[in-house]
Order: structure tokens, then sequence, then C-alpha cells
């Protein structure tokens, strides 16, 4: 005898088994903590990653940007102890003519059997035109460039060498003028906020009085605050010892340091200082300026931060502008080019939701003509 229900009732019904018989299939897993009766080895697999890295060796690129004279040569020799500039190779801005370009400089270095692929970006000619407009977009190339080169390697066959040439960390050196921010510093700091870690410097302190640099600091930082600019943002840990160096660090910003290549000798000691009518001022003198803060932050405790953060932030989000701005033939969309179209996350939605509703209706129209035929042999019941 033929069933008089209407084929859509059958549909739900058939439906309802289904999701009936995958709900069966779901098996539910649970976490559960067990302490293991004896030694099994895989507390070493830390061990296994130290020496794979240090194998591997590290790499960071570095770049200084600022007026020609305000000492970026000078405290990149510093910072690393080492001549990177010295008279047979000086720094860029004796090397090339006073136009803005980016020019790089890697030096290989070994500390405890670590290596240490060290990469410079320097900005020759930065802010010395009489018209600076735009001069920031060398720089703003560059580091778009970089960040091209990486996403092609990822989209190699072969991604066993994928160098990483990114830029890291952007050490901007402000003139220590005691006004405030210049128009363009502001304006520097606001293009490329986005795409890489920002520190701000105040070059030269020793020629501000302790006074005056403190007065500077508190100025540069609520005009920082007033055009919103968003500098390189310290992580909180959960060590206490940590948080207090990050928290003397935050208190110091802007940064204010000191560099020299000379060695004087100060009560029987030899330092890195500049010798002055008054008195030595010392580089490495927590005193006299935070050169020593600025070396520790940048090589013992937050290099591996600075370089997580343009992974995971600034490499992120070029990356999905890129990736956005991409038509669905592989063509890329010179219009719309720099500019998010559509984020990532909502492509995969709509992506989903399209599947979804194929799905259902390859289902909807296979289950349909099934019953036509078992119809027509007079087989429903």
């Amino acid at each position: 005898m033929t069933n008089n229900k209407p084929y859509s009732t059958l549909l739900k019904t058939r439906f309802k088994y289904i999701k009936y018989k995958n709900s069966l299939n779901i098996k539910k897993t649970y976490l559960q903590s067990k302490n293991l009766e004896g030694y099994v080895g895989f507390a070493s697999l830390p061990n296994q990653v130290y020496r794979k890295s240090v194998k591997r060796g590290f790499e960071f690129t570095l770049m200084v940007v600022g007026e020609s004279g305000l000492g970026k040569s000078t405290l990149i020799n510093s910072l690393f102890l080492t001549n990177l500039y010295s008279g047979e190779y000086p720094g860029p801005s004796h090397r090339i003519k006073k136009t803005v370009q980016v020019e790089q400089s890697k030096v290989l270095m070994k500390e405890g059997g670590v290596q240490l692929l060290l990469t410079i970006v320097d900005t020759p000619g930065f802010g010395d035109a009489v018209d600076n407009s735009n001069c920031w977009q060398p720089v703003i190339d560059h580091i778009d460039s970089k960040f091209e080169d990486y996403l092609n390697s990822e989209s190699r066959v072969n991604r066993r060498l994928m160098p990483d040439s990114r830029v890291h960390c952007c050490l901007y050196f402000i003139a220590p003028s005691g006004h405030g921010l210049k128009p363009l510093d502001i304006e520097f700091m606001k293009r490329l906020h986005e795409k890489v870690n920002i520190i701000p410097l105040i070059a030269k302190a020793d020629t501000l009085t302790p006074e005056e640099c403190q007065q500077f600091k508190k100025q540069i930082m609520r005009e920082i605050l007033e055009h919103k600019i968003k500098i390189y943002e310290f992580p909180e840990t959960d060590d206490e010892e940590e948080n207090k160096i990050v928290k003397t660090i935050k208190d110091r910003l802007p940064l204010a340091v000191v560099g020299s290549n000379t060695i004087i000798e100060v009560n029987d000691k030899k330092v890195r200082g500049r010798q002055y009518p008054w008195g030595v001022a010392e580089v490495e003198n927590g005193d006299h300026c935070d050169f020593t803060l600025l070396r520790n932050m940048l090589i013992r405790t937050h290099m591996q931060d600075l370089k997580d953060v343009t992974n995971n932030v600034h490499y992120e989000n070029y990356r999905s502008r890129k990736l956005a701005a991409v038509t669905c033939n592989g063509i890329d969309n010179n219009k719309t080019k720099g500019q998010l179209t559509k984020s990532p996350l909502a492509q995969m939605e709509e992506e989903r939701r399209e599947h979804q509703f194929f799905k259902s209706y390859y289902c909807f129209f296979f289950l349909y003509r099934t019953l036509e035929k078992n119809k027509k042999k007079g087989k429903i019941f």
C-alpha cells in the first residue's frame, strides 16, 4: 500500500535519521592528568629544541632611522661591541649622497657557541632634504618587500630554506631639541607603526641636563599618546622579576641613549664614553643614560618577542591584506592593492556557507530522485 505522506515529510524524516546516526558516532575525549611512575624521557624535549636552534643559528634584522649626525652608526657599534662601521668601512651617511635610500649591512657574530646573523638596515639621507614629503616611502617599500619575499618563500614547494629578512625592530632616533616631536617624526611613526616594532630613542642624550631629559621624555610620550602612535608593547609575564624590568623600561620611555667608540680610563677602569671638560659621560652607566636598558631589552630579554610580534602581528596583517586583495581567479586586484577588501575569516565563513548549501542541495536532489524512482516502481509503502 502506497503511503500518502508528502515527499517533504519523508525527506525531513530521512535527514533526522541521518543526523541521529551521525550523533551516535561522536566520541567525547576527556583530558586526564596522570603522574608517571617512572622516567619516560619527553622531559628532554626542550634540550632537543635548544640543540637544534643553536645548530641552525639565529637571525635578527634591526632598522635604524633618523636624521644624519644623530649617532646611529656609533650606537650600533656600542650595542654589539664591534666595529660594524669603521674608517675603512664608514657608515652609510658618509658613503651615499643625501637622498633617502635603504642599505643593508650583514655581520655574523658568535658568542658562547651561538651564531647570530645580524642585519642592520640604515636609511641615509632621511629628513635631510628641504622638502621631506614622502621620505618615508622608501622605508615602507623596503619593509613590504621583505614581507613579500617571505610570503613567496612560504608558497614554494620546497620550504626548507626560508631566510627571515623581515625587519624585526626599528630604532627611531629623535633629535635632542627639547621641544617635542617634529611633524616628520609624528608622520613617520604613524605611517610605520602597523608594519614594524618601533622603539623611540632620544639621541645624544648627553647634550641635555637630567631635568631637561625627563621633561623631554614626558612631552614625547604625551604627544605619542595624543597622536595614537603604537610603539612596541612590552609583554607581561607571570615572573615578578621580569615584570619589574618591563615596568622600569616603560617608565623610562623613550630611552635616552649615548653612543661612543672611544675607550676612556675612569678610576683605573676602561669604559666607553665621551670626554668633556666637566667629566666623562659613560655609555654603560645607568645614571648617565639608558643605554644598558636598551641593550638588555633588545638583545638579552626581548629579542625573541620582537621576532614573534613581527611574525604573528605585522606579517599576518600584511599577509591578510595581500590575500584579501587577490580575486577568486588568482589575479591581484591592483585597484584595491594595499586595502583590506574582505577579511580572511569572513572569506572562510562565506566559503563554508556556500559549501554547506551545495552539499544540502545535492543531498536533497539525490533523495528526491531516489524517491521518484521508487514511486514509479511502486516500492514506497
